[in-house]
């Protein structure tokens, strides 16, 4: 039987308050009285409105994962040429624009190091938008080399998932570390990447 909740407007609500808690906390991390106490609702209100933890911890990556991808659009969108929008996608993990990201950082590699072995729908849903990701990019790649930006040579789905690979990997070092070094050196090799599959000029 299909679960229903009590009211879409309360689980909207409870999704949009825990967003920031699960992001920072973890699935693992996050109690129901986490939740009880910043939504100042019962642990009957809660449940009424979700099926169990895994559920709100699903719902609410949705909701990050959203919010994440929106601002990626919105900044994909102000680029013109493909070597920008490339270049525009790596500079939003610099240590600056990052900050604009759900609080908590990049929901993708929080739920996604955690949901690997703990909650296997959660890691399905990472996996989805990481691969939606990568073909994005893929696909910005395929453009740019069909505009001659690109080297015809170039394999569009190998440095697609170098890219993604490299900025996920850096964040999780600098974060892990709390050193931004790291995040700033991956960034720096992700731009050389794209300009290394730049069309070099004839003589």
């Amino acid at each position: 039987m299909k679960f229903t909740p009590r009211s879409e407007a309360t689980r909207q609500f409870i999704i949009e308050t825990a967003a920031s808690i699960f992001n920072k906390k973890g699935y693992a991390g996050t109690s129901l009285s986490d939740l009880t106490e910043a939504t100042r609702l019962t642990k009957g209100s809660i449940y009424g409105n979700f099926e169990n933890k895994e559920d709100v911890a699903l719902a609410v990556f949705n909701f990050n994962a959203a919010r994440r991808n929106k601002l990626v659009r919105t900044r994909l969108s102000r680029a013109v040429r493909p070597k920008e929008k490339l270049l525009a996608f790596i500079d939003l993990f610099n240590q600056e624009e990052i900050q604009q990201f759900p609080e908590g950082g990049c929901p993708l590699l929080n739920a996604g190091v955690e949901a690997d072995d703990t909650h296997e729908p959660l890691r399905q849903r990472v996996a989805e938008e990481l691969i939606e990701t990568q073909t994005e990019l893929a696909s910005i790649i395929r453009t740019g080399i069909q505009v001659n930006e690109f080297q015809a040579n170039t394999d569009a789905e190998k440095v697609a998932v170098a890219l993604v690979a490299l900025i996920q990997g850096g964040i999780f070092i600098a974060r892990t570390t709390q050193n931004p070094f790291y995040l700033d050196t991956v960034l720096e090799t992700a731009r050389k990447m794209v300009h290394n599959i730049e069309t070099k000029p004839t003589s």
